[in-house]
């Protein structure tokens, strides 16, 4: 598949890029997932916002990168990693994870990433080098574990 990866920070997004990103967010995210939550948390305006974009324009995956502080004290992080359901089963989430995973180094260099991730993804992030800390949580009813990556 067909994949040009952009990362920007906020406000270099046109309003198209903001209106179909924050589209793809909520139609997984809130009306797959059934998990009612304010997805525009105010950490937007501070992140790098990495999008997959097919052939065709759209936005078919994306990824929100927060600089150290802004999730956790001393860490940086990312998070609302997604596909469109359209394009699952074809490994773009490893695409996207290793694209993550490179923006990151670049950014941040030697800064260690905090995570939230979802119960199910955990040997997911393992994969990329994350660890496991803590103990399971629930967050907005849905069970989550804390991990890091050290670079």
């Amino acid at each position: 598949m067909e994949i040009n990866f952009v990362c920007l920070p906020f406000n270099e997004l046109n309003i198209y890029q903001l209106y179909e990103l924050l589209k793809l967010r909520q139609e997984v995210f809130i009306v797959e997932q059934q998990c009612y939550y304010l997805d525009n948390d105010g950490k937007d305006l501070q992140c790098f916002h990495l999008m997959g974009i097919d052939k065709e324009g759209k936005i078919i995956a994306y990824a929100r990168i927060l600089p150290p502080d802004i999730s956790y004290p001393d860490y940086a992080s990312f998070g609302r990693i997604v596909t469109a359901p359209k394009v699952r089963g074809k490994l773009l989430g490893k695409k996207l994870m290793e694209e993550v995973m490179s923006r990151c180094e670049t950014l941040f260099a030697s800064i260690p990433i905090k995570i939230s991730a979802q119960s199910y993804l955990l040997r997911f992030y393992e994969s990329f080098g994350f660890l496991k800390v803590g103990e399971e949580y629930l967050e907005d009813d849905i069970p989550h574990h804390a991990m890091v990556y050290y670079p």
